[in-house]
């Protein structure tokens, strides 16, 4: 059990099988209420399967099988590769295995049953493979119980990609993972296993040294195939990794999607790694060498967070609109953790990988979706969001003060005024004469009644008796303290202005990926620290510094 990694009733059989001992079960069945064949048959289906792979490997280095060779030497296959993962092909003859195994004594009904043959209607018997690659499934014990076969020539009656034995007293789908016999040593001491979805992917893993690599067999990850993970790396604690990989593209994304629902089976951690060019391992490894297959099983990201972020990419984050969208789209996947601290822990990254800033709002609202009511607040309502700290009235009066002071002292802020940009003024009056400014080209060079007589054709006739007012007004400043008090004004609209874009950057640089956008990650950085000094200076400005 601790060598091979089975469980108790499959060692028992695996050690009767070798000592010759006949295994009797209540009603037919083992512990684990699965039918069993005796002990007798299973041996000899495992037997035909044997000298199945041995007749396939023959056949590889036929004439007929130069289609086969071809194909893998395009992926980077070599004659030791294949023989190490057992490679072979199957003749197109239709009746090649069946004619050799009959005449190894093994009989119809066994060859049937093993999933190697097929009878039809009338009794003709038949290759179940025919004219295909083929790759031998072994079982955790080595035995080779099934088939996996791939499609090699265009008259292939058959249009599937892929063929796999059927289901059998040997062969389960649903529990089988390719390679597993090649990793299961590794797994268990590295306590990590790398899931793969094709044969090439796993021969290409363990060549380039990720040799805890495994496939499914012609179905996708499921709950049997979790309780042999879960055996093989020992998983009683959160040491241990299950890593899945998928193709780079759409279809690989929704798998990896799927996934997530088997992540919360194990009490290992759970990661995907995925090509962001859309190449699977085998294709990565043809282009880029052995090191970048390694490089992506080494740059894993959690599942949890890949599905986050994948369902983040769907939506515009650069609007409220669309960061509430994501949110919405987002807060469900969240709300589906198991484990409360570490849900609250994603509800505070999906914060910042939103751009809210806001964290109170995103995790009250996960925690909502995560209610078994759905209920937000009293009445089921959601709980109103914190009403945003700008546009109040102390900042709409610091932009009257600092349209006042640009009307009446333009000389004295024109730098400053005219380095404003569109969006410094929130009031819609303010902002209406600021873009009356900006269409006279600023104050700069102008006196007073210049500026006011020239902005009257630009504004609004709502607006012109504000601006009327705003260049009479009395400031609260004495003559020796006005040229202190404008600029203060003035930069303290700035502030404001450049804060904005301080939020702006911040939520742009919390849903970069560092490691893959590099450029922008570095020139947004470069960006926001400039913000930020400006923001410093202004700050300075307005406290008189």
């Amino acid at each position: 059990m601790k060598i091979d990694h089975l469980g108790f009733t499959d060692a028992v059989e695996r050690l009767a099988a070798r000592a010759g001992v006949e295994l009797r079960y209540e009603d037919g069945a083992g512990a684990a209420g699965r039918s069993r064949p005796a002990s007798g048959v299973r041996q000899r289906l495992v037997e035909a399967n044997a000298a199945a792979a041995a007749f396939y490997v023959q056949a590889l280095t036929g004439p007929d099988a130069v289609a086969g060779r071809t194909l893998l030497q395009e992926r980077g296959f070599d004659a030791a590769a294949a023989a190490t993962f057992g490679v072979g092909f199957a003749p197109r003859s239709g009746d090649a295995l069946f004619t050799e195994l009959r005449g190894r004594g093994f009989t119809d009904d066994e060859l049937v049953a093993a999933g190697l043959v097929g009878r039809s209607g009338t009794g003709r018997m038949y290759d179940r493979f025919r004219g295909r690659l083929m790759w031998p499934i072994r079982d955790v014990t080595g035995d080779t119980v099934g088939f996996g076969a791939r499609r090699l020539f265009d008259d292939d009656r058959i249009e599937a990609k892929y063929l796999n034995t059927p289901d059998t007293a040997l062969y389960k789908k649903s529990q089988v993972l390719y390679g597993v016999d090649l990793a299961k040593r590794e797994i268990a001491r590295a306590r990590q296993i790398v899931v793969v979805e094709g044969y090439t992917d796993v021969m290409a893993c363990h060549l380039a040294g990720v040799s805890t690599a495994v496939a499914t067999c012609g179905t996708a990850f499921g709950d049997e195939h979790t309780r042999v993970v879960r055996r093989l790396i020992g998983d009683t604690d959160a040491a241990g990794e299950v890593v899945f990989t998928f193709d780079g593209d759409a279809a690989g994304r929704r798998a990896a999607l799927k996934a997530f629902d088997s992540d919360q089976r194990f009490v290992a951690r759970t990661f995907v790694a995925v090509e962001g060019t859309g190449k699977d391992p085998c294709e990565l490894r043809r282009s880029d060498g052995d090191e970048a297959v390694r490089d992506l099983v080494a740059a894993r990201v959690p599942l949890f967070e890949f599905a986050i972020r994948s369902t983040l990419a769907d939506h515009n984050l650069d609007t409220e609109e669309g960061r509430l969208a994501a949110l919405d789209a987002a807060a469900p996947i969240v709300a589906a953790i198991k484990d409360p601290a570490l849900r609250h822990r994603y509800a505070v990254s999906l914060d910042r990988w939103t751009g809210f800033l806001d964290e109170r709002f995103v995790v009250s609202r996960v925690a909502r979706v995560a209610r078994p009511d759905n209920r937000g607040g009293p009445g089921g309502r959601e709980p109103d969001r914190p009403a945003p700290m700008i546009d109040r009235d102390p900042m709409v009066a610091a932009e009257r003060m600092a349209l006042a002071c640009a009307l009446q002292y333009p000389d004295l802020v024109a730098a400053e005024v005219d380095a404003l940009g569109e969006g410094a003024f929130r009031s819609p009056a303010h902002h209406a004469i600021h873009e009356a400014l900006r269409a006279v080209g600023g104050v700069s060079g102008r006196s007073s009644a210049n500026l006011v007589t020239a902005i009257g054709d630009f504004v609004p006739s709502t607006v012109a008796p504000l601006v009327t007012e705003l260049a009479v007004m009395d400031l609260p400043a004495g003559e020796a303290e006005v040229a202190r008090y404008a600029r203060g004004m003035v930069a303290r609209v700035a502030e404001v202005e450049v804060t904005q874009t301080v939020i702006d950057l911040t939520r742009r640089l919390t849903r970069l990926d560092p490691s893959v956008e590099v450029d922008t990650y570095r020139q947004t950085s470069a960006d926001l620290h400039a913000a930020h000094l400006r923001q410093r200076a202004l700050r300075d400005r307005v406290m008189g510094g």
